[in-house]
């Protein structure tokens, strides 16, 4: 067994709505507990030495939810973005977003550049909100750069016109609640990633059951397609 620590974990941050449910509470609790979440494992992970953590917080298929939720969801963002400064400081976290935000609010596009601006110096890991983000979407418009370049399409033009350019490869992929599949979810980055996928629900998600994944993770051996 050996002891990597992987570059790039990606997670599926599922089952907030479930757990809300099943203790009487309304979703919007559950949403806010998944928060707290997020700020134990974008921390515990830049302490382990992971260098990306690829969130999926908000999906191109998420505005399909209730109005109201979809509204609490994005004042969420930008409360959890504002609070949440002074700990990607003080942790040395860099924010990054990944996906199509032109249809955010004037005033939550305005906090996730200026939190992006403010985090850029930040070396020790780097925290990717995957926020109306789909990963058809992305290589569309990935494609769309390469014509308005006049590049040839090749994987690595692709790769270069991506959101997560100049990124790893996902090592890990990660999906909470019981559900098992992508949902659209850097289907490209994915390619060779090992995929966990566990019956806790993100709120109840903690760091001894990340570190469990990690060394399952290692126990494996990534063949990348040779033998």
């Amino acid at each position: 067994m050996n002891n990597t620590v992987p570059a790039h974990i990606a997670m599926i941050m599922d089952g907030n709505g479930r757990w809300a449910k099943e203790r009487n509470l309304k979703r919007t609790a559950g949403h806010s507990a998944g928060a707290e979440v997020v700020r134990k494992i974008t921390i515990h992970c830049g302490n382990i030495g992971v260098k990306y953590l690829t969130l999926y917080a908000f999906s191109t298929e998420n505005w399909q939810r209730p109005k109201l939720e979809v509204e609490f969801l994005m004042k969420l963002l930008e409360k959890y973005l504002k609070q949440e400064l002074p700990v990607y400081l003080e942790n040395g976290i860099k924010l990054k977003t990944i996906g199509d935000i032109s249809r955010f609010s004037k005033s939550l596009q305005k906090t996730i550049k200026e939190t992006e601006d403010k985090t850029a110096h930040g070396t020790k890991l780097t925290q990717v909100l995957a926020l109306n983000y789909g990963s058809k979407d992305e290589i569309v418009r990935a494609v769309k750069r390469l014509n308005s370049k006049n590049l040839e399409v090749s994987e690595e033009n692709i790769e270069e016109n991506l959101d997560t350019a100049g990124m790893p490869n996902v090592d890990i992929l990660i999906r909470t609640s019981g559900e098992v599949r992508l949902s659209n979810y850097l289907l490209w980055q994915n390619a060779y990633a090992e995929m966990f996928f566990t019956n806790t629900y993100w709120p109840d998600f903690n760091e001894n059951e990340l570190d469990d994944i990690i060394s399952d993770f290692n126990n494996r051996e990534r063949r990348f397609g040779g033998i």
